[in-house]
């Protein structure tokens, strides 16, 4: 079982654009969702992502915190499509930007729809306490916040959010 060890954080500014190495559109939806989640009836979230030529079922388990079990399995594009068309509550389309700095891969999210507006940016550790670099444009850290969670914007998206919410000012610094 693969564990994902993942932080998340807001952008300080736009200077990560001048090291976008490439960039690729993705849609996903999910099949057990935020709802299941919040109401206990699930323990981890099920979705379908589409990136380019390629599709995925993923399952990441419900828990709290940076960690988490994940399994990923790719599937056919055609099946990816036919699950976020029918078997979603809605879907979810962003573009992911690899940024890489110092050797390390930062995956810069920049949201669309009603998420427009939201960019969040990514890194995968190999340790929960594994440093990592700091770039000036990496702003405030919201791992611990489930609202940017994907699956969570589709129920409660980015264009809902209070002020407030959009500062994370509930965010551990």
């Amino acid at each position: 079982m693969k564990i994902e060890i993942e932080r998340k954080f807001l952008l300080a500014s736009d200077d990560w654009r001048a090291a976008i190495e490439r960039s690729e559109p993705i849609a996903q939806g999910y099949l057990v969702g935020a709802q299941a989640l919040r109401d206990g009836s699930a323990r981890a979230s099920v979705r379908a992502r589409l990136a380019g030529k390629q599709a995925w079922l993923n399952i990441k388990a419900a828990t709290p915190g940076i960690a988490r079990a994940e399994f990923d399995y790719p599937i056919p594009v055609a099946d990816a499509k036919a699950l976020l068309a029918s078997l979603c509550d809605g879907v979810l389309e962003k573009v992911r930007h690899h940024v890489r700095v110092d050797g390390v891969l930062f995956e810069v999210d920049e949201f669309e729809g009603d998420n427009h507006g939201l960019i969040v940016a990514e890194v995968e550790l190999p340790a929960v306490d594994a440093p990592f670099p700091r770039p000036a444009w990496l702003g405030r850290e919201v791992s611990a916040l489930m609202r940017y969670y994907n699956v969570n914007l589709i129920a409660h998206p980015y264009r809902q959010w209070s002020p407030a919410e959009r500062a994370a000012e509930d965010a551990a610094c």
